[in-house]
């Protein structure tokens, strides 16, 4: 079997075509003894690249290993997801991006991209090894303190110089410190009345607009981690029409789901930065489709049940979310109208593997690109069953929702690694 024709499949959502691969490229022709499968109905995307993983992987493997949040992400259509430095130890030298990395290319799902920490220990106060790990065999290109903000404006304008030697980019989690403290949810009257401390969008926003005018000031590339409010968008908007070098990204959950949900007390709905109004997830929307916001990135969050399973000011922030990410980026900006299959592959695919610097995702699917594909059948609709995922952990704000569209296949470099919305 030397390769695969994916037969009737609608690439980016055009007119029914077959597309062939070999060699793990998309070719022109099928090549002698490919295996046929029957695309019919089902549209081809690229592979989806994650800007934003919790693999948990080392230090916490009661949450998620790399095993199985790389199972999840394929599942889910990703053939890249970059994993997150906040790993027990962190992810602060070479020797621990380079055991991510290892540990990627061993499980075989996708590949893992380690994100190396800004700060020795997340702790904001020292830059931690950028070189080192830049030049490690993990080769990072990401850098972020995430779940933790880069508060000292020195410290962030030091690394944003550091990285201009290797075009390295700093993904910060925009959270003023002092305007959080105890926060529980966002800021409004109903954290006023639910009695719970609120977390103000200024304390997003300010730590934008400063990072926006340090990268300026500096002239390197600062990435924005989970954007969460209509004031976010309207300073990451004036940014780039000043020509600042600022990408950011959103969450599928932020697209999707607002604080209402913090009125039942379940601690699966609390996150960082917090769930917000409907105005902001409108406006969420608005900057995804006309580029303000230049990815979506799933920012995938287990927890084991002891630490998300209890009351909610004790409970650990985040949900999971790579298995669930196509169908709720097609309900909200699909479904809605405001993106066609073309600008979901750019927020999913081109640009996070821009954004990442990596070279071999992200390709329109053409003859000579990499054979990085997902098929999605836009036409499904699946009930979400949190013992049903390949997460080791089960915090799905989703569970028991039916939601539109599926994983079919996902291919990287031309293996199958999910056929019939199954582990192949």
């Amino acid at each position: 079997m030397s390769g695969w024709t994916l037969r009737g499949v609608r690439v980016l959502g055009a007119a029914p075509t077959d597309l062939h691969i070999a060699d793990g490229s998309i070719v022109e022709s099928a090549p002698g003894g490919a295996q046929a499968y029957d695309a019919a109905g089902l549209v081809a995307l690229p592979g989806f690249v994650d800007l934003h993983t919790h693999l948990r992987e080392p230090g916490r493997e009661d949450a998620e290993t790399v095993e199985t949040g790389t199972r999840a992400a394929a599942l889910g259509g990703y053939t890249a997801v970059h994993a997150m430095a906040n790993t027990d130890p962190v992810a602060d030298v070479a020797g621990v991006v380079e055991q991510v990395w290892r540990l990627g290319r061993e499980a075989g799902h996708c590949d893992v991209h380690p994100v190396g920490a800004v700060t020795v220990g997340l702790a904001g106060e020292r830059l931690a090894e950028l070189g080192a790990m830049a030049d490690s065999a993990a080769r990072v290109r990401v850098f972020s303190d995430d779940g933790h903000c880069v508060s000292d404006p020195v410290v962030m304008r030091r690394a944003l110089e550091y990285v201009k030697a290797f075009d390295g980019v700093i993904a910060q989690h925009a959270q003023e410190p002092r305007l959080t403290e105890d926060a529980q949810m966002n800021e409004g009257e109903l954290s006023s009345r639910l009695g719970l401390v609120g977390w103000p969008s200024v304390a997003e926003e300010a730590v934008i607009a400063r990072d926006v005018l340090l990268a300026s000031h500096v002239g390197s590339r600062l990435h924005v981690c989970h954007v969460s409010t209509a004031g976010s968008v309207h300073i990451i908007r004036q940014a780039k029409l000043a020509g600042i070098n600022v990408t950011a990204e959103v969450t599928p959950h932020h697209l999707f789901l607002t604080e209402e949900l913090a009125t039942t007390y379940d601690p699966v709905f609390k996150v960082n930065p917090p769930l917000r109004t409907m105005a902001d997830v409108e406006a969420l929307r608005n900057g995804l489709a006309d580029g303000t916001i230049d990815a979506v990135a799933t920012d995938h969050a287990p927890h084991s049940l002891e630490d998300k399973e209890t009351e909610w000011s004790a409970a650990s922030p985040g949900m999971l979310g790579l298995e669930t990410s196509l169908s709720v980026v097609f309900a909200a900006m699909i479904e809605t109208g405001l993106l066609d299959w073309a600008g979901l592959a750019d927020r999913m695919s081109t640009r996070p593997a821009s954004i990442g610097r990596l070279t071999d995702h992200g390709h329109r699917l053409e003859p000579g690109a990499p054979a990085n594909v997902v098929l999605v059948d836009p036409s499904a609709r699946w009930t979400v069953e949190a013992s049903a995922l390949a997460s080791r952990s089960r915090n799905t704000p989703y569970a028991g929702q039916e939601l539109p569209a599926r994983i079919v296949a996902t291919f990287l470099r031309g293996t199958p690694t999910v056929l019939d919305g199954k582990l192949a």
